[in-house]
């Protein structure tokens, strides 16, 4: 049993190690983090892609399920391609649709705000203060993706670091606790009679 102990020890010990190394290197380097995840991730679309496209014209039966399969992979070739030469576009792509969305509700809370001044409503001036700041938060994601894309990553580089630490403190409590069981166990039985 000790010996799986160990192995478990062990294991949990790369894992938060892996963890604390990983979110060092995305705080740290989080724009060229995200460029080589989303290089890796347009190399996996184009090489799956061209692996159905081989298989579809290797195929001499010529099916509905083939043909749409073949389409799937020409399609998918194109977009893997496209990421490997323009992976800033795929980075920019998902902090500005998510800011048009929230820039939108902002707008949305800023006219709730108006309406409720003009119910007069005591507290409008919150409302509006919260509608303006969504529509600040909107705006620096639509235009300053990138800084938002690198606020997120390092957020998640701070998460990995905090969380490889305290498996890492977590680890060393629990074997501790283990090792002092094991020694009062282990102590030699003494009749005090």
């Amino acid at each position: 049993m000790t010996e799986f102990l160990k192995g478990l020890k062990a294991n949990y010990t790369v894992s938060a190690a892996l963890c604390i190394l990983f979110g060092l290197v995305l705080l740290i380097w989080p724009g060229t983090t995200t460029r080589i995840v989303c290089m890796l991730l347009g190399g996996v679309l184009l090489i799956y892609g061209a692996f159905q496209v081989v298989i579809c014209l290797m195929n001499r039966e010529r099916t509905f399920l083939s043909q749409g399969m073949l389409i799937l992979g020409i399609v998918l070739s194109v977009i893997g391609l496209w990421i490997l030469l323009r992976p800033d576009m795929i980075i920019m792509a998902v902090p500005v649709i998510v800011g048009v969305v929230i820039l939108i509700h902002g707008v949305h809370n800023v006219i709730q705000a108006v309406d409720l001044q003009r119910e007069n409503y005591d507290k409008w001036w919150l409302a509006l203060l919260l509608g303006i700041l969504t529509v600040a938060f909107g705006g620096m994601l639509v235009f300053n993706p990138f800084a938002a894309v690198e606020m997120a990553v390092r957020m998640i580089g701070i998460s990995l670091i905090y969380d490889g630490v305290s498996d890492m403190w977590i680890l060393s409590r629990v074997f501790k606790v283990k090792k002092h069981k094991e020694k009062v166990i282990d102590a030699d039985y003494v009749d005090l009679d």
